[in-house]
């Protein structure tokens, strides 16, 4: 599992288990990482995302949708 999902599945579990700084954190190294194939993409999105939504949970709906297509598409690729 992708470490960047990792982190933001936590948070979206247990808002109070991660703080803003490391939301923060997972967000910049995710950036760039989404080039190896669409599944990261997601996992970008979604770390950008949870940052966003410690803010504003407008954001929060987006994050729980990059996680769900991320594991969907991890899913296919068992699959192949």
């Amino acid at each position: 599992m992708d470490k960047h999902i990792e982190l933001v599945k936590k948070w979206l579990d247990d808002p109070d288990s991660v703080t803003k700084e490391e939301l923060k954190a997972n967000s910049r190294s995710a950036e760039g990482y989404h080039s190896a194939y669409d599944a990261n993409a997601y996992a970008a999105g979604a770390a950008w995302a949870a940052w966003a939504a410690a803010d504003d949970d407008v954001y929060l709906q987006h994050a729980i949708k990059c996680v769900k297509i991320y594991e969907e598409l991890i899913e296919e690729r068992k699959d192949v």
